[in-house]
């Protein structure tokens, strides 16, 4: 009765669709990551492992901020191929808003460097924000 019950909450079909979306997820995030972490002029992850949290916020919020629309369009695709498309817009978008608050907030490399934790926090501010954004324009129109 439970491998019955259990059959019709996990079909197999949902079930690689689970690993599709999540392994194409997994790829895209490392994708995202390994960008964002060469368009910084500073290197997050040794800045990270000596201790500076201006670093860790910064790559946070930067992740968060892209994880949001992937999730949105993970939940409104009707493909793989629809998910990964809005996926690297979502990406672009989000690098792109890095690079606008780099522009407008002059020295900010220089701020992370020297742990400066208010200019972290505006940068994943922005990026969870451009995130979230950025989920809601995918939603598909009524």
């Amino acid at each position: 009765m439970f491998m019955d019950a259990l059959k019709m909450s996990l079909p197999a079909d949902a079930v690689l669709g689970f690993l599709f979306y999540m392994a194409g997820a997994a790829v895209l995030f490392a994708l995202y990551a390994f960008i964002y972490t060469r368009l910084t002029p500073y290197n997050e992850f040794a800045l990270i492992r000596e201790g500076n949290s201006a670093a860790a916020i910064a790559l946070g919020g930067a992740l968060l901020g892209f994880a949001i629309p992937v999730s949105g369009a993970i939940s409104h695709s009707i493909s793989l191929l629809d998910f990964l498309l809005w996926s690297v817009i979502a990406g672009a978008v989000q690098l792109l808003a890095f690079v606008v608050v780099s522009v407008v907030v002059k020295g900010m490399d220089e701020r992370i460097r020297r742990q400066e934790n208010a200019a972290a926090i505006l940068l994943a501010a922005v990026a969870i924000g451009i995130g979230m954004l950025n989920a809601a324009c995918m939603t598909p129109a009524a």
